[in-house]
Order: C-alpha cells, then structure tokens, then sequence
C-alpha cells in the first residue's frame, strides 16, 4: 500500500526527514508519533502524494512518485485533516460529495449521480451523523466536523487512509466518539490501510495495529504496536521518563515518579 525507502526531504536548505523507510500493507492501521516538530506532518505530505522526495523513493498503491499522475493516485487516498478550509454554510452532505471532486467547495455545474448521493447519505449515517446530514458545516460542533470529514475521506473507495491529528480540538467526549468511529470503520472496510498522525496515545484506536515513532527526522522504531509503544521508547521519542499502560486495547502515558528528564 505504502512505501518509502531511504527518503530524505528538505526543504529552504533545512533537512526535514533524514532516512526515512516504512513499509504498510493492506488493512494495517498505523499510529505515527512523535513529538512537536518531529517531521509527522512532512512524513504525511509524501505519504498523500503532496510532496516529493528530496532523496530516496516513495510509492503509493505500487505507483512511484515522479513517474506517476498525482491528480489520478490522489482519487486513491482519503486524507482526513480538521484544519479544513471550508468557511461557506455546505451541508454535510455536500462537504461528503466534495470528496468525490476533490475540492473544498462543491465545483461549479457538477451534479452528482443519485448513486453518489445515496452512498453519501450511507456514509454519513455509518459515521453517526445522519440527524445533521443537512445541516449547514458552519453550525457543526468540532467532534460533528470530524465524522463528516471521515465520511467525505472515504466517499471515493479510497484504498490508503491519511488521518492528521483528527482529534484535534475535542472534548473528551468527542474524541472517544471519534475513536468509537474508526474502530467500527476497521470492522465495515477491513482492507482499508491508514496512517494516524499524533502525539497523543490517548487519541489511538483499539484497532491500532503498528506504530512508527519519529524524532527529529529520524525514525526511532517501527513495526507491531506491542512491540513499538513500550515505556523505554516512547521515553526516547519525546526525551522524557514516560510510564506507557494499556488497558480495554487503549494506551495512557504518564511522566514515571522520582526521574527527571536531562
């Protein structure tokens, strides 16, 4: 589904990622985490066919970038972002089509099909927002936003899933809302692939499956998320003594008594 092989990026002169490999197949669920600044966001503009490599290469769904359409590879990925730039009142409805356009904003003279419309609709009561299916986006609580763009993410049957930071801005409530979703989108579209973008492990799916931690560039550790979120190296991700748990399949992290970080 997704590759990178030794891919450095830099950008204005300053190197960005350093080295970077990772392998994801189909159905796996990725976590990447890292702390503020690490290269997360940088590592999920190659991995969304945003950006190119600087060195190394990166394929998407077997398509190398700078040999391939990205117009065409981008139908393939559903990137779910919470910074949305939308500010006109669409319903959500509307914001799930545009998905189907890739377009912030409905295009100009395009209808959809009754089909389309219809898996919309599927789509958004599958999210758990079918009350508000015509309500206008400017009305929407945060948590409301979320599942709408998780709906419109997955509109066009993609086979790769990008989700950056999607729990940014909820309440405690929201967030285990949002959780609740993605694990029942594992269960309703199990070959789905995605990659997770946070610095949080309260904000992880029980259906996490792997996990990549990443510091300054640099990839600390990848592979089964038993075998990558453990006490010693989220510690040495985020350079501080962290006490990892986990408990029901969810995580907690919390500072560990009587050490001090430097």
């Amino acid at each position: 589904m997704l590759e990178l092989k030794d891919v450095d990026f830099v950008r204005d002169g300053k190197l960005l990622l350093s080295g970077v490999s990772l392998t994801v197949g189909e159905g796996e669920r990725w976590a990447l985490l890292g702390p503020n600044g690490a290269g997360k966001s940088t590592m999920l503009g190659l991995c969304g066919a945003v950006t190119h490599p600087t060195r190394g290469t990166v394929e998407i769904l077997g398509k190398r970038l700078g040999t391939v359409d990205i117009r065409t590879l981008r139908e393939s990925i559903g990137h779910v972002n919470p910074r949305h730039a939308l500010r006109s009142p669409l319903s959500i409805v509307d914001v799930v089509l545009t998905g189907l356009t890739g377009t912030i904003e409905r295009m100009p003279r395009w209808e959809p099909t009754p089909a389309q419309t219809a898996r919309a609709l599927e789509l958004i009561d599958l999210l758990g927002v079918s009350n508000l299916a015509h309500s206008p986006w400017t009305t929407l609580s945060q948590g409301e936003c979320g599942r709408a763009l998780i709906a419109r993410a997955l509109i066009a049957d993609p086979r790769l899933l990008l989700l950056d930071e999607p729990s940014t801005g909820l309440d405690v409530a929201a967030r285990e809302q949002l959780l609740e979703t993605l694990d029942h989108i594992h269960t309703t579209h199990p070959h789905l692939a995605w990659l997770l973008v946070t610095h949080h492990l309260e904000e992880l799916p029980t259906c996490t499956t792997h996990a990549t931690l990443i510091r300054e560039g640099r990839i600390l550790a990848a592979g089964p998320v038993d075998d990558v979120v453990t006490t010693p190296l989220i510690s040495e991700t985020f350079a501080h003594p962290i006490q990892i748990n986990r408990h029901a399949g969810r995580w907690t992290a919390t500072a560990r008594r009587g050490t001090r970080s430097g």
